[in-house]
């Protein structure tokens, strides 16, 4: 078997698996009453650690991947997560998944691939001076936290689970930012990453986004919530890599028409997913 060959399909279990730890503390997440505290029970459910093994496992199977393919063949195909998450989160819920969710799903996860693989983003600097990162790293994160105050708010499920996602995925996109700079200085030098500020802020945001991804799970159904995740993390990534890392989109010639075609494809596919699940009640129960 080549080694292209083997990086396809690791790639492909790894989005299984991701798809199946999404649903796994999605359902956990939805089970906890408003009322009560999501932490507590999350921590109490045995469905939603199953969730945290998947994640794990689908993490170590993604970086098999990784080793044996390219980035660029991996990481498209890892979008493909959306596919199987939502039948399968359909089925949980006793519902089939309409046509236009088909459609929506298919079409958000064409475009992402299309953004990843077209876009292919330069590489740029590890870091950069805290006096640069200011300004985008807070407009970022107040979006972030305008989103997740307005998913609070609202009462509408769909909605709601947008919202979270939306603020979920751009914290996600933040840690993605700091990334590279501490694992290569946690790999030079130890002390020096333990007393970096990018550390810390890597694991504010890695930590606030997984609490708002919970949080978009326990408000409304996975096809609202997953797919604003998946969207917002490299939208939000790109941003911070191209204002405050110097890297570049590829955007010569018809790259640059794709990739902001595929920026479209995904906002409207995202917005059309969530309203979609908003219909849940009116669709076929599943035999």
């Amino acid at each position: 078997m080549s080694s292209s060959v083997l990086a396809v399909g690791l790639s492909l279990v790894a989005a299984f698996l991701f798809a199946c730890a999404a649903v796994a503390q999605q359902t956990a997440a939805s089970a906890v009453a408003d009322g009560d505290s999501l932490i507590s029970g999350l921590v109490r459910s045995p469905r939603w650690w199953a969730g945290v093994v998947g994640d794990l496992s689908g993490y170590l199977v993604q970086v098999a991947a990784l080793a044996v393919g390219s980035v660029s063949v991996v990481q498209p195909l890892l979008v493909s997560m959306l596919l199987f998450a939502l039948p399968l989160a359909a089925k949980y819920s006793g519902l089939r998944m309409r046509r236009a969710t088909w459609v929506s799903a298919a079409g958000l996860t064409v475009a992402l691939v299309a953004f990843v693989a077209v876009g292919d983003p330069t590489e740029g600097t590890a870091d950069a001076p805290l006096s640069v990162w200011a300004l985008p790293l807070s407009a970022v994160v107040a979006v972030a936290l305008v989103g997740a105050v307005a998913g609070v708010l609202t009462r509408e499920p769909g909605r709601a689970a947008l919202l979270l996602g939306i603020g979920g995925g751009l914290l996600f996109g933040v840690a993605v930012a700091f990334t590279k700079y501490v694992t290569d200085l946690v790999e030079s030098d130890l002390l020096g990453a333990l007393t970096a500020w990018q550390t810390y802020a890597l694991i504010a945001a890695g930590v606030s986004g997984f609490y708002l991804q919970q949080r978009a799970f326990q408000a409304g159904p996975l096809a609202a919530s997953l797919p604003a995740v998946t969207v917002c993390e490299p939208l939000a990534a790109v941003f911070l890599g191209i204002v405050v890392l110097d890297e570049r989109l590829r955007l010569d010639g018809p790259r640059g028409v794709v990739v902001a075609s595929a920026v479209i494809v995904m906002i409207v596919t995202t917005v059309v997913l969530s309203r979609e699940q908003g219909r849940a009640d009116d669709a076929v129960p599943a035999v």
